[in-house]
């Protein structure tokens, strides 16, 4: 026992100020529930900077881009400084845009499409003579 002791006083001194130290400096962690919500909005925030890099990737909107004189990284870095809500409803008005062509031709065309119908229900009716296959 007497040549152990020699041995384990310098180990204990050295173990009670390494856990002096180790205690010392950190506080103790605070734990707080995480609303379903917070998980969500995180998740949809991903999901809109990865469509937004996905989005700058195609060459069509390179292109367009270059064509307005914007440097394509200038772009990137810019989607990478929005914030969460931002970045959410950048990427949500992108998916909601028609997929191509103005809406201005569909309009017109649903007007032609009105106007033939009136007139051919008129012409059935009698009131108007415009179209020779009706009779």
């Amino acid at each position: 026992m007497r040549n152990i002791r020699p041995i384990v006083k310098p180990v204990g001194f050295f173990l009670a100020i390494f856990m002096f130290m180790l205690s010392g400096p950190f506080q103790s962690a605070m734990a707080a529930m995480v609303g379903t919500e917070a998980v969500i909005d995180i998740e949809r925030a991903q999901d809109a900077r990865q469509y937004l890099q996905s989005f700058l990737a195609r060459e069509d909107v390179k292109k367009m881009l270059k064509s307005h004189g914007i440097d394509l990284q200038e772009a990137k870095n810019r989607i990478d400084s929005l914030t969460d809500e931002e970045a959410t409803r950048v990427a949500d008005q992108l998916q909601e845009l028609p997929a191509g062509g103005s809406s201005f031709f569909t309009v017109l065309l649903i007007v032609v499409f009105l106007v033939f119908l009136v007139l051919l229900i008129t012409d059935i009716a009698g009131y108007t003579d415009i179209f020779p296959f009706v009779k």
